[in-house]
């Protein structure tokens, strides 16, 4: 389980492009969830999977992982319990290494024991298995340089690598955001297997209506930096893509609105 607890962050304290990226985040994610999370630019989507990875140190509030405090723990050490996958398909490998080298550094994360012990042969014959489960053809390839592949094959390398010790937690950053739509819907197809085979509790940061509806049990929509709509069970199954447009209309009525308000104070007292 996942809790964080009045979690505050703020960007450029103390100058004026000051920027107060999460305020107030309190949610707790159960064991095995699939969290959707929705928001436009600069909402705290990708700020909040950050922090819950510790890329950036919180001004105030509580991050606890199995009611252990992770708050003060650094990136380095959590990356131990998490799992991520980010929206660049050339994040999170080594171009230059093989798909055997790159799958080998993701099996020994959290331990100590060097390359060697993980590319024997029989750990090789286990990389193959795994690796032909993606239906890539890639299972013959371990020797290929992982920058010689496709951005939808190396994405889908990547979540393999992110899930392979089964981390308590996946981060998902728009995984497919810059992949085709027909490579996305097979990684997205890819990413369902994995989560649901290997019962991983994910968040899934996305800007697409059609995915947000579809996948997961639970969907949080951020907005300035706060949780504004979060349904889960049988309230998100009902969801339809045109409750959540509906939803975004709203909100953007509400900012115009309060827009509209402060500039009517600000004129009454000029």
């Amino acid at each position: 389980m996942l809790k964080l607890k009045n979690i505050n962050l703020t960007f450029n304290r103390g100058t004026i492009n000051e920027f107060h990226a999460l305020q107030d985040i309190n949610l707790t994610i159960e064991e095995g969830s699939f969290v959707v999370i929705l928001g436009t630019n600069g909402s705290g989507k990708s700020t909040l999977l950050n922090t819950i990875a510790g890329t950036h140190n919180i001004d105030k509030g509580t991050i606890e992982l199995d009611k252990i405090n992770i708050t003060k723990l650094p990136e380095h050490k959590r990356a131990t319990y998490i799992g991520r996958v980010f929206q660049n398909p050339f994040s999170g490998t080594a171009p230059d290494m093989s798909i055997a080298e790159n799958i080998a550094m993701a099996a020994k994360r959290g331990f100590s024991r060097g390359l060697a012990k993980a590319l024997r042969t029989s750990a090789i014959n286990q990389y193959q298995q795994k690796v032909a489960n993606l239906n890539m053809n890639l299972e013959d390839r371990l020797d290929t340089a992982i920058g010689k592949l496709s951005g939808g094959q190396r994405q889908a390398l990547t979540l393999l690598m992110a899930t392979w010790n089964k981390p308590k937690i996946l981060l998902l950053d728009e995984h497919t955001a810059a992949l085709d739509p027909k490579t996305a819907n097979i990684v997205i197809k890819l990413t369902e297997k994995i989560i649901r085979e290997n019962q991983i509790t994910t968040l899934m940061v996305t800007h697409s209506m059609q995915q947000a509806v579809n996948l997961g049990n639970r969907i949080i929509m951020m907005d300035h930096g706060k949780i504004v709509f979060d349904k889960s069970g049988e309230e998100k199954k009902q969801l339809k893509v045109n409750d959540l447009l509906n939803l975004f209309d709203e909100l953007r009525r509400k900012e115009q609105i309060d827009q509209s308000v402060s500039e009517l104070l600000q004129k009454q007292y000029i």
